[in-house]
């Protein structure tokens, strides 16, 4: 797998913006905008697990190529 160079590169995901209470109409709507939000986040914290792995992996190459 080949890694960004940098962290400019690869910038780290962003939450989702949480609706306003208010955005909710309360009338039922399949899917709410409170259900669109958690599938949002779902994919948020799933690219986020992601970003970290390669962070972490680019970490270690930086500190090996540093050491070694």
């Amino acid at each position: 797998m080949s890694l960004p160079v940098n962290s400019e590169d690869d910038p780290r995901p962003l939450p989702p913006e949480r609706p306003d209470d208010n955005a909710c109409c309360q009338s039922g709507c399949d899917p709410c905008v409170f259900d669109l939000y958690n599938d949002e986040v779902s994919r948020y914290r799933a690219a986020l697990a992601e970003w970290e792995k390669r962070a972490a992996a680019r970490q270690a190459e930086q500190s090996a190529k540093a050491h070694g």
